[in-house]
């Protein structure tokens, strides 16, 4: 996502290399499945992503080169992973992803003329606690304000306390969200499958949640069935109905949606959604089956565009995935959303979203001015960083600046001092409020070093061994990598991807050097 120039076109050349070596430039003939099973004809898929593609320019190519019109669209998306936006820490245009960016794929192809459902596989958040419910009911209104016609269930869902609200319905007005074998209160509010018509083709749909992911949820508000048992109604219905085109959106990885479609052997379109997996460039046929087989990827990146095309025997299908990178604007809808979240989380407070201050092993923080006592000419080399402006930027974004970010935890958890940062919560004497603790905003010395309660007091004592002691912990080796390894629980993949190519490092130590006491 985030790669500087030099590192983004090395990237694109090692990438084309490789696919003309494995002789990715040319396109296969479309295969076609006949007999009693609907036809499906795939194109060869056409790479979007600027990385990918290995353009120069960095321009993206051109979505739905030589498609018809279809007579049906599904949009299909899943494992968002509680990635509601792109954080924009090292700018937009280097990031993919976010319920903004997807609106706007959406309303590009209605404006088009084309009749779009959206599906999506389920796992729209990543923890459980207040926040994680928060950023699920966020979703959910913005799945139903795009369209979408089904939703399945993750097992990450599945872990929040309050869910049943969002995701209920009743025999009057069945879906969105569907499982075959999971329910949340009862059978009643979540149906196992759903016939949507789009285009004038009928389509079923349903979604599973994986055994092996099942297996983690344990709340006994949630009713649970095997894959198998789950899907003998279905199967049964799907069977004997008269249908164009049937879907699984199955939460498991790749191998469990294969198994799944082999046993089943009557849907056309099988959607994996579990893992790390990039949506691959051509759906895969799945031998013993009927079935192509597609993934989602992961944390919102990508969405899969299926197009369909009724012929009187069943349904082609046309595929292509889409990067949702700065090519889609943000929508007014999901930015207005967004907003209300923020604010969501900004009345909710620290306390209100069940955050309270834990002691850090190494003791209590400081904060900066205290550190600079001693350490002058590093403090100096600190202020003239990006790290001295790190809340700043949550404050007054540099872009979407309309939505400042300094009450949601997942965001201050780097931007502020004496915090956990890939859990999102603070120690004790960490940042509370840009009131409380004003010395705790900006990313300071302690986030690197550790808090330096007992370092300051042992330097004013006698206990030379005790001193000694506690300035080697607050050392950081550059040799042994362990100072790149404590940059990078923040500067992690998702948040400074160009961290994480070669040399990275050693570039970005320049512009931050300092040595210790003056």
């Amino acid at each position: 996502m985030h790669e500087d120039g030099l590192s983004q076109r090395l990237r694109w050349i090692a990438v084309l290399v490789a696919m003309l070596m494995a002789g990715c430039s040319s396109q296969p003939e479309p295969s076609t499945t006949t007999g009693s099973s609907p036809v499906v004809e795939t194109d060869s898929a056409k790479e979007n992503d600027q990385a990918d593609k290995g353009k120069p320019t960095g321009e993206p190519a051109e979505l739905f080169a030589g498609w018809p019109k279809p007579q049906a669209v599904l949009v299909i998306s899943g494992n968002q992973h509680g990635y509601l936006e792109p954080c924009g820490c090292t700018g937009l245009a280097n990031q993919k992803g976010g319920l903004a960016r997807r609106h706007s794929l959406i309303k590009q192809l209605v404006d088009k003329g084309w009749d779009v459902a959206p599906l999506d596989a389920g796992n729209q958040v990543r923890r459980f606690g207040p926040q994680a419910e928060l950023q699920f009911q966020m979703t959910a209104d913005a799945l139903k304000t795009m369209g979408y016609r089904a939703i399945g269930l993750g097992h990450e869902d599945l872990l929040l306390g309050e869910l049943l609200s969002a995701v209920a319905s009743d025999a009057d007005n069945p879906g969105p969200f569907l499982s075959a074998n999971v329910a949340v209160g009862g059978r009643e509010f979540v149906p196992r499958q759903l016939v949507i018509e789009v285009g004038g083709l009928k389509i079923g749909v349903t979604a599973v949640l994986g055994d092996d992911l099942r297996k983690k949820v344990t709340s006994p508000d949630v009713l649970q069935e095997s894959v198998q048992d789950g899907l003998k109604e279905v199967l049964s219905q799907f069977g004997t109905a008269t249908l164009d085109f049937r879907v699984l959106m199955a939460f498991a990885d790749e191998d469990e949606a294969r198994e799944i479609a082999k046993r089943s052997r009557l849907f056309d379109l099988v959607v994996a959604s579990s893992g790390s997996t990039d949506p691959k460039l051509e759906p895969e046929t799945i031998e013993g089956s009927r079935s192509k087989l597609v993934h989602t990827g992961a944390k919102g990146m990508f969405a899969t565009v299926i197009g369909l095309y009724g012929d009187g025997q069943g349904a082609k299908m046309r595929y292509e995935r889409v990067p949702l990178d700065d090519r889609f604007p943000d929508s007014k809808e999901m930015r207005e959303l967004m907003a209300g979240y923020q604010e969501q989380l900004k009345q909710l407070g620290l306390e209100g979203l069940g955050l309270k201050p834990l002691k850090h092993p190494q003791g209590e923080f400081v904060g900066r001015q205290t550190c600079g006592q001693c350490h002058a000419k590093a403090l100096a080399v600190w202020e003239k960083s990006k790290h001295a402006h790190a809340t700043d930027t949550l404050m007054h974004p540099p872009e979407r600046g309309d939505i400042p970010r300094h009450f949601d935890p997942e965001c201050l958890s780097c931007h502020v001092t004496g915090w956990e940062p890939q859990k999102f919560f603070p120690f004790v004497g960490g940042y509370l409020s840009v009131e409380k603790t004003p010395e705790m905003m900006q990313n300071g010395c302690e986030n690197c070093h550790g808090p330096g309660a007992e370092h300051v007091a042992a330097e004013g004592g006698a206990d030379g061994a005790l001193q000694e002691k506690l300035r080697a912990a607050m050392r950081l080796s550059l040799a042994d990598k362990i100072a790149e390894r404590k940059c990078m629980e923040c500067h992690d993949i998702d948040n400074s991807p160009d961290f994480h190519v070669p040399g990275a490092f050693e570039k970005y130590w320049k512009d931050v050097e300092h040595k210790g006491k003056d």
